[in-house]
């Protein structure tokens, strides 16, 4: 996976005031603006991103209390991807109780100045995704940080990109791989069944935010995930997970 990263010694971060919070998996990612003025100039000028991303942590450290930046990604208009906390590590941007479900990518973009996000800028949260997908663990979800808290974040434009399913700019599609095709058995218990294709549903499972192991083991476990699931989706409740429940788990709404 191509990403064009700017590490924390690289852009001169400071260094964190405590011990991080420790994440092994998330439902996805939340994307952020800063809520403020932000220079149109950085467009033209990666140095002024650098210096953003620099008073960003100052803001956080000194004005909020925060031990270190709150994002975990920051990204700039010339797609370049700056380490915040970085994956495996609780962000402090998404609001109270809510930073252990989600990692919080910052667009540099704003409530004024510079509020439209080029191209670059999308690729590059996107790139950002799948860097905290593949290094951290992080679901399939991509939100915007209004979602679940009272606030404009991530703006009007940016927030209407993430409602469209967060394309890639140039009809490249998003960022999700397409959904595997059903495996051609039902999965159920008892008896205790494993294989591949039982990691692969409960992978899914997890990314879509439900307590579950994947072991490729489909136990006791397994069904009552799937039994909440279909109960959910009004599918035929039977612990079992068919073709139209394995569909769901790629094509249903999260909820």
């Amino acid at each position: 996976m191509a990403i064009d990263l700017v590490t924390r010694r690289e852009w001169g971060a400071r260094s964190p005031r405590g011990a991080y919070g420790r994440l092994t998996s998330t439902r996805g990612v939340k994307v952020h603006y800063t809520g403020g003025q932000v220079s149109p100039d950085i467009v033209n000028d990666h140095d002024k991103c650098v210096a953003l991303v620099r008073s960003i942590q100052n803001h956080h450290m000194d004005g909020n209390g925060w031990m270190d930046v709150g994002y975990s990604m920051l990204v700039c208009p010339h797609r370049k991807v700056f380490e915040g906390r970085g994956p495996n590590r609780v962000p402090a941007a998404n609001g109270s109780g809510l930073n252990s479900a989600h990692y919080a990518v910052l667009g540099l973009v704003g409530s004024s100045g510079l509020t439209q996000p080029n191209d670059d800028l999308l690729h590059g949260i996107l790139d950002a995704v799948e860097y905290l997908r593949d290094k951290g663990g992080a679901g399939r979800e991509i939100k915007g940080h209004r979602d679940g808290y009272s606030t404009s974040c991530p703006g009007e434009a940016l927030y209407a990109w993430v409602r469209r399913g967060a394309p890639r700019p140039g009809g490249g599609g998003g960022p999700a791989d397409p959904p595997p095709a059903f495996p051609g058995r039902t999965l159920a218990y008892p008896p205790l069944m494993s294989g591949e294709d039982v990691r692969t549903w409960q992978r899914r499972m997890r990314e879509r935010g439900w307590n579950i192991d994947v072991d490729g083991l489909y136990g006791p476990g397994s069904r009552e995930v799937c039994r909440t699931f279909q109960r959910e989706k009004g599918l035929p409740v039977t612990g079992a997970v068919d073709r139209a429940t394995w569909n769901a788990a790629w094509e249903a709404p999260v909820t």
